[in-house]
């Protein structure tokens, strides 16, 4: 919201090539990743079932990073939350309360009370 993308927190929900599984094989995940980040922001990934990067040869850039905890707190700390992977331990009451921008890739928000503007589907 009016930030540039040099120096935003931008957090990345789920990093799983689909809902509710570890397997992060071709996700199209890392593409938003390495988006972000080729615009100066502080890119972060929240997965419930991946904690951490393995290493993969075509993605050896985010081997050892780590998925960030889930907490009012953490999730309001970011500029951006996008939603990427829908996953089904996602509190999505939660990320509307605390979130400032959502990113909604998977229409996962659909049904969720949030506030104008909040929410952009993509």
């Amino acid at each position: 919201r009016g930030k540039a993308g040099n120096g935003s927190r931008v957090l990345i929900l789920g990093l799983a090539y689909k809902a509710n599984v570890d397997d992060m094989r071709e996700a199209p995940t890392f593409e938003l990743l390495d988006r972000f980040k080729s615009l100066g922001a502080q890119v972060d990934f929240h997965d419930p079932h991946i904690s951490v990067v393995g290493p993969t040869r075509e993605h050896m850039a985010w081997a050892g990073k780590e998925s960030v905890a889930w907490s009012p707190e953490i999730l309001s700390s970011y500029d951006c939350i996008v939603i990427s992977t829908h996953h089904a331990a996602f509190n999505l009451t939660e990320l509307a309360t605390s979130a400032d921008l959502i990113i909604d890739t998977r229409n996962a928000m659909a049904s969720i009370d949030t506030r104008e503007g909040q929410v952009l589907k993509a």
